[in-house]
């Protein structure tokens, strides 16, 4: 009886010890987690902002370590980056792929890991991803050349300021936006900058003073993002245009909105929050790994911003 009752207690003893170890079990609720960031590049405010957004968000959650990384616009970098994650034992990756179009390796060992992704802002063009939140690119260029079409009531030449590079599926679906709105409206005549901005506001600088070299008669521009405008706006001061070009961007970048909350030429940005962005994409990371099955994609909304509602936008802390 005695060896019977040893034996009893032995098994309650191991089965209390697996019961407890629970962490053990891949499927179980963990109270905290660690979570990994691969960013491909932390170069302009908008990823800045997104990867503090994220930082941010797991601050108020209390129960998230973040991990995060800069592959400063390395392919290659980004790839390794992730291996790197994996190899500290992180629940689940978030990437902010910035310009890049695709990250196959990065995604394939994501997978071999076993591990959930949250794609945030860029969707690759290939590869297997758990979830992506992001904006609808061509909605919001869309919008900012309806506004435009409604400004110039006289038509005249309207510029396109590209990102680059040339298979930027971002910039070209912001760009077609705007085409599908102003192309065969009357007196409109689009002209697209030869050259590339390189989503910096030197670049839009740069190219806007090719621009005005060659196409002197402008009435307006539209820039596939708010930091290039930026620097637009300057070659268009310098020209002593301001009063002849109107501006259009994309993205809600604080300076931008300053500006036309001013009331300056800078008339109308279309908001693609960092903030928001990168503080769902922490939500939905945790979600999946408290069990929810997610939504595939999901598109976050794109307010167009003008000088009625800037001041709103700019209270809310936008990047």
């Amino acid at each position: 009886m005695r060896r019977l009752a040893s034996l009893f207690l032995a098994g309650a003893l191991a089965f209390g010890v697996t019961a407890c170890g629970s962490d053990s079990d891949p499927g179980a609720a963990k109270d905290s987690y660690k979570i990994g960031v691969a960013n491909f590049t932390l170069g302009g405010p908008y990823f800045s902002g997104m990867d503090k957004a994220i930082a941010n968000q797991a601050k108020k959650k209390g129960n998230i370590e973040i991990l995060t990384t800069d592959a400063n616009g390395d392919a290659a970098k980004l790839a390794s980056n992730v291996e790197d994650l994996l190899s500290k034992n992180v629940d689940a990756i978030i990437i902010s792929g910035g310009p890049l179009e695709s990250a196959p390796a990065a995604l394939a060992a994501i997978k071999a890991a076993g591990k959930p992704v949250v794609l945030v802002d860029r969707k690759f063009q290939t590869g297997e991803y758990t979830s992506w939140i992001g904006p609808d690119n061509e909605a919001i260029g869309k919008q900012d050349g309806e506004f435009l079409a409604q400004r110039l009531t006289k038509g005249g030449k309207v510029a396109i300021i590209k990102g680059g590079p040339a298979d930027n599926s971002i910039g070209l679906a912001r760009t077609n936006g705007v085409k599908a709105a102003l192309q065969g409206k009357a007196g409109i005549t689009l002209v697209e900058a030869p050259g590339f901005g390189g989503w910096s506001s030197d670049g839009g600088l740069t190219v806007m003073e090719s621009l005005l070299a060659s196409h002197p008669d402008l009435v307006a521009v539209f820039c596939e993002n708010d930091a290039m405008c930026l620097g637009a706006q300057r070659a268009i001061a310098d020209a002593k245009k301001t009063a002849q070009i109107v501006i259009a961007g994309v993205d809600g970048q604080t300076e931008a909105l300053k500006a036309i909350s001013d009331g300056t030429n800078y008339l109308v940005t279309g908001l693609n929050d960092a903030d928001i962005i990168g503080a769902k994409g922490l939500d939905r990371a945790v979600e999946i790994l408290g069990g929810a099955t997610p939504e595939k994609d999901t598109v976050v909304d794109s307010p167009m911003v003008t000088k009625e509602n800037a001041k709103q936008y700019m209270d809310r802390g936008v990047f």
